[in-house]
């Protein structure tokens, strides 16, 4: 009977009857429709921020954090979009509403601190390494891409727990590949699925195609850049010190990776509890 239902399972049959799921979030397309009116200002990208005190509180935190290293304090949402720039705060205004919207699952399906830690460290190597490799056409998204990446095992343990929970023990107990087992099980994967999450949320391509494509490696598409560098910072953000015997990992140098995973270090322990507020 499992094999029947699984064999007609569709990754559009887990968004189907749960609006709270494919709701996009809507303050960031309330901010992406002033942005784009050349008669609105900044003021006004602020007033529509400073309408969620909690938001403006946390953003703010944020911005006065080692994330950004700025010398002087932060006290205002228009002071900070003067400083970091619209594109920087609408993103992490889409980072912290989606962490909010995934907050809890039922108890001892996921641990979902561990999964935004593992998240928010994706994001931050993700950064640094564009930073690193000078490509700026993807560092206004690049963040978001990384902290998303994985979001469709999210979309799994909330809409499927059970078989959820069957692939991680299978991984967990027979080293099978996540991807590999649940492509077996299910049919496709966490990927694609959070890949057709985000298309719903109607976020930018770039976000789309680099969680798609993440378990691609040939991909050659015109994002390819973009996730060719999540996939090396997803690797990255699972090691706490840079391998010994590594020369070079994406064509930097090993002493370079040093410093990139020691500055996301200070980064990630300054933001982390700020980005996810239960945090202890």
């Amino acid at each position: 009977m499992l094999a029947a239902i699984l064999s007609n399972l569709k990754i559009s049959d887990l968004f189907k009857g749960d609006l709270q799921l494919t709701s996009p979030p809507n303050i960031y397309f309330e901010l992406q429709q002033i942005i784009a009116n050349p008669d609105k200002s900044i003021t006004d990208i602020g007033f529509i921020i400073e309408q969620d005190p909690a938001l403006s509180i946390r953003l703010l935190k944020i911005v006065n954090s080692a994330f950004f290293g700025l010398p002087g304090q932060i006290t205002t949402i228009k002071h900070a979009i003067a400083i970091i720039g619209v594109k920087e705060l609408q993103n992490l205004v889409l980072a912290t509403v989606i962490i909010d919207k995934f907050s809890s699952l039922p108890s001892g399906l996921l641990s979902m601190q561990d999964f935004w830690a593992r998240s928010l460290r994706c994001a931050l190597i993700s950064k640094e390494l564009c930073i690193y490799k000078i490509n700026k056409s993807d560092l206004d998204s690049i963040f978001i891409c990384g902290l998303l990446h994985d979001i469709g095992q999210l979309v799994f343990y909330r809409r499927i727990p059970e078989l959820a929970r069957q692939i991680g023990l299978l991984v967990e107990s027979s080293g099978a590949n996540e991807i590999q087992a649940e492509n077996n099980i299910l049919g496709f994967n966490h990927y694609q699925t959070g890949a057709e999450l985000v298309r719903l949320w109607k976020l930018p391509e770039i976000i789309i195609e680099t969680i798609g494509q993440h378990n691609n490696p040939d991909y050659a598409g015109v994002f390819a850049d973009a996730a060719s560098t999540i996939r090396a910072a997803s690797y990255l953000c699972r090691m706490e010190h840079v391998d010994a015997h590594l020369n070079t990992f994406c064509n930097i140098p090993v002493e370079d990776l040093s410093d990139i995973i020691d500055r996301v270090h200070v980064q990630f322990e300054s933001v982390f509890k700020i980005f996810y507020p239960t945090f202890n």
